[in-house]
């Protein structure tokens, strides 16, 4: 038996603001989206020491050390994807507070938006499951205390 039984996993940030606003980069140079408006993140690397490790480096590489934002690492909206080139990748979207800081924007982006919550629906072009991974990190804002966030 030949399958490939290996994937990646690729955690993502639903960034929210106090404004109901959520935050989405324009992917630049990547192979299934390039152009589209996405999520924060990307793979968990052997290197990373664990799961919140990985979401910190991802974060602070794509968008700063300067913007402070608060995660709730345990619960997770999860998307399996199979891309182009053949290679699967679970995508655990994560709810996240954005508190304050400037966005330094990696190269792996072209532009980001704060895009209100109640427009997201007709904002285009976005992958398509932003708009239910964004209500899912609602209901989660809903229930979770501040000492459910962790600082990354």
């Amino acid at each position: 038996m030949s399958e490939n039984l290996n994937f990646q996993y690729c955690p993502k940030l639903v960034v929210l603001d106090d404004d109901d606003r959520v935050l989405l980069a324009r992917r630049r140079g990547e192979a299934d989206y390039d152009d589209t408006y996405s999520f924060i993140g990307g793979k968990a690397e052997v290197t990373d020491g664990g799961i919140l490790e990985a979401i910190k480096r991802e974060k602070e590489e794509e968008i700063g050390r300067r913007a402070l934002v608060l995660v709730a690492p345990y619960l997770s909206f999860n998307v399996y994807y199979t891309k182009k080139d053949g290679s699967a990748m679970i995508l655990p979207h994560m709810y996240a507070r954005y508190v304050s800081g400037e966005i330094d924007l990696s190269d792996e982006y072209s532009d980001y938006k704060w895009i209100p919550v109640a427009e997201l629906d007709d904002f285009e072009p976005k992958i398509e499951t932003v708009s239910k991974a964004t209500a899912w990190a609602k209901k989660i804002r809903q229930i979770t205390a501040d000492e459910d966030l962790y600082e990354i």
